[in-house]
């Protein structure tokens, strides 16, 4: 069987699914996106800016399936949105077959002890709350999936803390936490849950964390979809519970 190393997604490899993806106007949740829609997934689009959304769902329609927009600000969400989305969903497609969590905020890169506090809670919010919360919401309608995929993107500071990386490392560690335990309450089901590290990329957050760094030495976010396909996808069928990594 192939790994995710050796992967070649088929052109109708995502046929029939339906996929929500969180940060997706931008970085690797953009280029996943783009690739979901061409292997013929419907792709549920969350974002917190609305002209991103659109000028995405734009681009992205004419490339298959139709997306949705899902406009939700993971900071200030309150329980009923999350619940509004939920049944958006269900009463849309009845089911949830796939559900990637890209997105996050970087927070400040200085030593604990002068972390800004307010900074940490939302960094911590967004990154882990939220995707707790939101998980926790998608639960049912992901059981209702023959074949249902969860994916968390963490980094390489999600399994081992590096000094200045703060609030970010520690909501990453969280993350895996989270899938970890996640991956053990569903082993019996028809959910696998997944963490997938993509490795230094050529993204936004990227560049904000090391401003004086070259991106043409860093892979953009386009040679790193084949991953995120596998784990989405039929192919892992039966893996669960795994880190992987998107770059050695």
């Amino acid at each position: 069987m192939n790994d995710h190393r050796s992967y070649v997604p088929a052109p109708d490899c995502m046929a029939g699914r339906v996929v929500l993806l969180t940060g997706a106007t931008r970085g690797i949740g953009r280029a996943v996106a783009r690739d979901l829609v061409r292997h013929g997934a419907t792709v549920v689009l969350h974002g917190r800016n609305a002209a991103g959304l659109d000028a995405l769902y734009e681009e992205l329609r004419r490339l298959g399936p139709e997306p949705a927009v899902a406009q939700l600000d993971l900071e200030r969400a309150q329980g009923d949105e999350y619940q509004r989305l939920t049944e958006q969903i269900e009463a849309r497609y009845g089911r949830l077959d796939g559900l990637l969590h890209n997105a996050g905020v970087l927070g400040d890169r200085s030593p604990i002890e002068h972390y800004d506090i307010g900074l940490w809670q939302r960094v911590i919010h967004v990154n882990l709350n939220a995707t707790f919360i939101l998980t926790r919401c998608l639960l049912p309608l992901l059981g209702r999936a023959k074949d249902a995929s969860v994916v968390f993107t963490t980094s390489g500071v999600g399994n081992r803390g590096r000094a200045y990386w703060g609030a970010y490392s520690v909501s990453k560690f969280g993350v895996e936490g989270l899938a970890q335990v996640l991956a053990d309450e569903v082993e019996n089901t028809a959910i696998r849950v997944n963490c997938i590290n993509p490795g230094a990329t050529r993204t936004p957050m990227r560049a904000r964390a090391y401003p004086a760094e070259d991106p043409g030495t860093l892979m953009p976010p386009e040679a790193l979809t084949g991953p995120y396909l596998y784990l989405l996808g039929p192919a892992s069928h039966g893996i669960s519970g795994q880190r992987i990594e998107c770059q050695y």
